[in-house]
């Protein structure tokens, strides 16, 4: 009776040793995973905190909270066992899908730049001056663009992870969807309140709180602003690189092969020659993600097509402002 007690707490010992191990390689792949998508989870955080701006103070956290859940439900429900069943059945399609994100990302920061250079912005009105249904207009417009980077990042984290079982898979994403949206979700909400914070700093007694809260309300306009930046850098780098891996994993030689010979001639360098090659791979990724978007920019812009569209939801919006600025019944000027 002893000696099978021993050898069933071998068992469970082995076992629970066999599970640690199991928990110790799925962090460690999924800390290399993230790491992979860490450009698209910038982009996330900066793009985020657009769509409460205009929103109650009170409300901010909520509404936070809500596009959180349903990013958490884009990644795990939606995204997740697509992706494993597409990476088993059909692998092949992971490098398209992914090159189909990485096009919308360089749009996107594109898109920015020509607002930059042109000078021309098409922010439309948050939704919170729109009427009663404005919280559930907001959330559903942040999951939906979401749903885009979520794809993002668990593609970009499953195609790292390919050599495991599907199983190892399916929990290392798990991981990675959930670490992200909480890394991301819990920034975009300090980010938000940070201001509040700050307000409430400096209206407390102590010299020093009001000084940092003064600082601080002063600093997230133009915190927003750089934030803003970065992810505009993020969206072209991620999917400038996503697309360069892309053409050549499609068979193409160049320009992959040009830009990893540059980075071997400066990784050479004592000390700095890894950071240089990082650089080189960056600079060069943002360069074709930037050439990549503005190509269709061009499309929905200057061609007449696009341009059409776009100028209807311009009038469009012109429409609803003048609307909403009309005088009520029986009003005199």
């Amino acid at each position: 009776m002893a000696g099978g007690l021993a050898a069933l707490l071998d068992d469970v010992a082995a076992i629970a040793r066999l599970a640690a191990a199991s928990a110790d390689d799925v962090a460690a792949a999924s800390a290399k995973a993230g790491a992979k998508a860490t450009g698209v989870v910038i982009d996330d955080a900066a793009v985020t905190p657009q769509y409460v701006r205009g929103i109650e103070p009170k409300r901010e956290l909520p509404i936070v909270w809500r596009i959180a859940r349903g990013s958490i439900i884009n990644k795990l429900v939606f995204i997740l066992p697509v992706a494993l069943l597409l990476s088993y059945f059909a692998p092949w399609l992971l490098t398209p899908i992914l090159m189909l994100g990485g096009t919308y990302l360089c749009y996107e920061g594109a898109e920015k730049v020509w607002e930059l250079v042109s000078g021309q912005k098409h922010e439309k009105k948050p939704a919170a001056a729109k009427g009663t249904d404005a919280e559930k207009s907001i959330v559903g417009g942040a999951v939906r663009t979401d749903l885009i980077l979520s794809a993002e990042i668990m593609v970009i984290s499953l195609n790292t992870v390919t050599d495991q079982s599907i199983w190892m898979q399916a929990a290392i994403l798990v991981v990675v969807g959930i670490a992200m949206t909480v890394v991301v979700y819990g920034a975009v909400a300090l980010l938000v309140k940070m201001d509040d914070i700050g307000l409430q700093m400096a209206q407390r007694e102590s010299e020093t709180s009001r000084r940092i809260g003064t600082g601080l309300v002063k600093a997230m306009p133009v915190v927003m602003t750089v934030i803003s930046y970065v992810g505009m850098v993020a969206m072209l780098w991620v999917g400038g690189h996503i697309i360069l891996v892309g053409i050549h994993e499609f068979g193409a030689e160049q320009p992959y092969g040009w830009i990893h010979h540059l980075e071997e001639v400066v990784a050479v360098v004592p000390g700095i020659g890894g950071a240089l090659a990082w650089l080189v791979n960056t600079f060069f990724s943002f360069l074709l993600g930037l050439i990549w978007g503005a190509i269709i920019v061009v499309v929905m812009h200057l061609l007449p097509f696009g341009k059409d569209d776009h100028d209807e939801d311009g009038h469009a919006d012109e429409a609803a402002e003048a609307g909403d600025a009309k005088p009520a019944p029986g009003a005199h000027a």
